[in-house]
């Protein structure tokens, strides 16, 4: 299993099988990363611009999957960050409250990690969500990104408890509810009769 610099486990044996699509790929299959920051690595940058900046891996435009020579490991800038707002092992949607300050219940969780040297085969940032909860136990070494789990019950609750203040908040109350009137003597209007 795939190991972070401080020596716990990831919870998975290939980052990669987590790809959807590299962060620099564009919807047309090209190469954001070598048109807008080209400068960084022009050799790169050249040989993307003499292929009309198509991507290396996804190949052609219009052939279903990915077609091209090279695999994500290939390529030298390739980065992938998930942005699903869910667990990738339990499947627990995110519950974010508005100026709240609570913690959140989906983590970054880090694949692989970029390692800035360039004297060895080139190591990519790859992170996906997992729940606080899917997070302890795959650093805790004894889960799999992978495993078929349930969301534990205590994330649930979390997570339901978030959605019952959500939904009181968005409730509708009238005026009348919200301030409501001494007594039957209000009634009348401030004069009485």
């Amino acid at each position: 299993m795939e190991k972070t610099p401080a020596g716990t486990s990831v919870g998975v044996e290939d980052p990669y099988a987590h790809v959807d699509r590299c962060d620099h790929c564009t919807d047309e299959g090209r190469c954001r990363f070598a048109v807008e920051r080209g400068e960084r690595d022009p050799e790169f940058a050249d040989a993307r611009s003499r292929e009309d900046f198509r991507c290396p891996v996804v190949g052609e435009f219009d052939e279903e999957g990915l077609t091209g020579p090279w695999e994500w490991a290939d390529c030298p800038h390739f980065r992938c960050r998930n942005r699903d707002r869910a667990c990738e092992r339990c499947g627990l949607e995110e519950r974010r409250m508005a100026h709240d300050d609570e913690r959140p219940l989906l983590e970054e969780h880090h694949l692989s990690y970029a390692s800035g040297s360039d004297d060895e085969e080139p190591s990519h940032e790859i992170t996906v969500f997992l729940c606080r909860w899917c997070h302890a136990k795959v650093h805790d070494s004894w889960a799999s990104v992978d495993d078929d789990a349930n969301p534990d019950p205590e994330a649930i609750a979390e997570r339901e408890g978030r959605r019952s203040r959500e939904r009181s908040e968005l409730g509708f109350r009238s005026a009348a509810e919200r301030f409501e009137t001494g007594g039957s003597d209000d009634a009348d209007g401030p004069g009485g009769t």
